[in-house]
């Protein structure tokens, strides 16, 4: 029994108490006076469609929402004092609840951080600014292989897949991509009927466990693949190589959160924890990978094909680099996964201890592809804490085409962060599997919210272009993020993160000294 019948039950129970005891003692009648209007109260949470919260815990709910009324003054108190860096994640999540609700996001007082402090960000503004007429460009996805390119938004749902989240979710998340026209990714765990419930654009994302186009021995069925990714709603395919929070570890779904509707979607036994291996079947090699690449696209009917990765070894991915050059094949997108990523289960040591982050990893695939020549062929894609507009920025001016996001977006749903993700708990009916939780979860509602946060978002980031002069996601570059070493020298990422030259890799004369022990390292046969 959860919260909400328990409320029912107890407003029965202390109803029929006091008429009972009110016919010996009519003063007992008075207690109305208090209960009544509480019994109201919860009845009409309970009724109510826009806080999942209060539908999941009448009365004591509103708790909740009258310290998010004073969240401001205590916002400022905890900017201030900078615990540990917490009050910044705490001002990106209460701004993303904002612009999911479509209420005012603009702040009194100025900027709430510490200026002077080391590790402050920001964009030199121009004198000249620009207005920007369309403010929800299109990137376009697809290389010179790829007969179905796919014109995407800036700003996209990570992967996320239905078991790790509810079927709730995962309905309100496409009906929102569909209101937003954007895309949204399946995650590893399979293309369920609620991903096709609305017709949102999708990223069918083939993990290493090939759920959704698994054959009995648990390797990959083409068949299966073949009739799921010719839908019109499957725009593209990503092979999931690793994963920021969880790298070198396959997929988790607990056991207490399998049901026999995902078990049948993932083709899977029930009972036991879904762990998907920590590496594919279907191929060992950076030039298999690419040979995978090339035969799903084939099968999809020329949709655009690329894969996911945490960066670890930088030779294994230079290696990539060198199975292209060799085989002519490449990838139509790659997705950087930052080790800051988030997950609903993984191991402590994997989450903290594992994994290149974000910033990192994505100038060095930018400048693999540079120079080795491979970079105008392939799109990249940027995973791990991005919130805001200026994240997305600083990310496209370090060398991302598009942003993918999963917190921002489960933030949207009404997600508050409570860490109950993998206990089949979560307060707010995103991430489980009880379905006393998730259908407290309004899909209409939550998927207007996920859409308002997209538009906002994207709007703020051709804003923040403007305001810089430039009229197009691609003028962004490392020169225009400037960064607070300490107190008194001030850098930009030009400087804190250099790029190679185009083509440098490939010649002899221009090879950077600093690459070629990795380079050397590399081979397209063997990981």
């Amino acid at each position: 029994m959860c919260v909400r019948h328990g409320f029912i039950l107890l407003a029965i129970v202390t109803s029929a108490m006091i008429f009972l005891l009110g016919s010996f003692w009519p003063d007992v009648y008075y207690a109305f006076i208090i209960i009544g209007p509480l019994i109201l109260l919860g009845l009409y949470d309970f009724i109510q469609v826009k806080h999942t919260i209060l539908r999941l815990y009448p009365v004591i709910g509103h708790f909740r929402y009258i310290f998010e009324y004073i969240r401001p003054e205590i916002q400022q108190y905890f900017v201030e004092s900078n615990i540990n860096g917490r009050p910044i994640n705490r001002e990106f999540r209460a701004l993303v609840y904002q612009r999911a609700k479509n209420v005012r996001d603009t702040r009194p007082f100025g900027t709430q951080f510490d200026v002077y402090r080391a590790g402050y960000e920001w964009m030199d503004h121009s004198l000249s600014p620009v207005h920007i007429e369309d403010s929800h460009p299109r990137i376009k996805f697809g290389g010179p292989d790829c007969s179905k390119p796919y014109l995407a938004s800036p700003l996209n749902i990570s992967a996320m897949s239905f078991g790790a989240l509810s079927k709730n979710a995962i309905m309100a998340l496409n009906k929102g991509a569909k209101i937003g026209r954007f895309a949204h990714n399946t995650g590893e765990g399979g293309l369920s009927p609620y991903h096709l419930e609305y017709g949102g654009d999708i990223i069918w994302q083939i993990g290493t466990g090939y759920f959704g186009c698994r054959n009995k021995n648990g390797g990959f069925d083409e068949t299966l693949f073949a009739e799921k990714a010719s839908l019109d709603v499957v725009k593209m395919i990503e092979i999931k190589l690793s994963q920021g929070a969880k790298p070198g570890h396959g997929g988790i779904l607990p056991a207490a959160k399998l049901t026999a509707e995902i078990a049948r979607i993932r083709h899977v036994p029930m009972g036991q924890d879904v762990i998907s291996p920590p590496a594919h079947s279907s191929f060992s090699t950076p030039t298999g990978l690419l040979e995978f690449v090339r035969y799903l696209r084939t099968l999809s009917g020329g949709k655009p094909v690329g894969f996911k990765l945490c960066l670890g070894k930088r030779s294994e991915f230079l290696a990539i680099c060198k199975a292209m050059l060799k085989t002519g094949i490449t990838p139509d997108f790659i997705t950087i996964d930052g080790g800051e990523g988030g997950t609903g289960a993984a191991p402590i040591e994997l989450t903290n201890s594992v994994g290149t982050p974000l910033r990192d990893a994505i100038i060095f695939i930018h400048s693999a592809l540079r120079g080795t020549g491979l970079r105008n062929k392939i799109r990249l894609i940027a995973s791990g804490k991005v919130f805001t507009a200026f994240h997305m920025a600083r990310m496209m001016a370090l060398g991302a085409d598009t942003i993918n996001s999963a917190r921002g977006m489960m933030m949207a749903l009404g997600c508050i962060q409570s860490r109950n993700c993998n206990s089949d708990h979560c307060p707010t009916g995103v991430a489980t599997q009880n379905p006393m939780r998730y259908k407290a979860l309004n899909v209409k509602d939550k998927a207007q919210r996920v859409a308002n946060y997209h538009k906002s978002t994207v709007e703020h980031l051709t804003e923040l272009l403007a305001a810089c002069g430039m009229s197009n996601l691609t003028e962004l570059k490392p020169e225009h993020i400037n960064r607070r070493v300490n107190g008194t020298k001030v850098t930009n990422y030009a400087e804190l993160y250099p790029l190679i030259e185009t083509d440098c890799l490939l010649c002899h004369d221009t090879f950077p000294e600093s690459w070629k022990k990795d380079w050397e390292k590399a081979s397209a046969e063997s990981w």
